[in-house]
């Protein structure tokens, strides 16, 4: 991986995060010192820009609005893989697996299989052999919400650089098969009431 998609993935971490000055300014300082094609550093500049300018308060209502509220958006790789399948427990365990073997430790209260923090995983490790494999899902799964972002959403912008500079598209069988590996959560309504006292 070249130097300047290492800050690419690092700068969309910041980015992706719950909005806080402090990463906020983490990815206006990588983007300024990121080394690379110029055309890469304009378009995450701008991206980082429309980010960054907006009240910060703003900010967080806009985050939660597009990533919690918004379940195909959502910034949990396994949620995207395999919905409310009991696979998904299977699979965020061997996710820790893989995070602690690559010598790190998940930080705050965010599960293994947090997207952002996948993305800085594979920015500051060189761990070929999980990175092939993890780029391709979080591919898809990167790719799954894109799609569910308007151009008009600042995030949509991040998503845009990611898939041109860092994520190969994923064939549309690939979308088809994690669509069909995902179980849907149930909804329905219990078959009898159920009475309180």
């Amino acid at each position: 991986m070249k130097s300047y998609q290492q800050t690419v993935l690092l700068a969309a971490s910041r980015l992706l995060g719950y909005p806080t000055r402090e990463d906020l300014q983490d990815a206006e300082t990588l983007v300024k010192t990121m080394d690379g094609p110029e055309s890469v550093k304009a378009m995450l500049w701008d991206v980082t820009d429309s980010i960054c300018r907006k009240p910060l308060h703003d900010l967080q209502e806009l985050y939660v609005s597009t990533f919690d509220m918004n379940e195909k958006a959502g910034l949990y790789l396994s949620a995207h893989e395999f919905g409310d399948s009991p696979k998904r427990g299977a699979a965020l365990i061997k996710l820790q697996k893989t995070v602690n073997q690559a010598g790190y430790e998940c930080v705050g209260d965010e599960l293994a299989d947090y997207i952002p923090m996948l993305y800085e995983l594979i920015a500051v490790t060189s761990d070929e052999t999980n990175h092939e494999r993890l780029l391709k899902r979080l591919g898809a799964a990167t790719q799954r919400i894109f799609y569910q972002l308007p151009e008009a959403n600042p995030y949509y912008g991040i998503f845009t650089v990611l898939m041109q500079e860092i994520f190969e598209q994923p064939s549309e069988e690939d979308l088809q098969r994690m669509e069909q590996e995902r179980e849907k959560t149930d909804l329905e309504e219990l078959p009898y009431p159920i009475m309180y006292n």
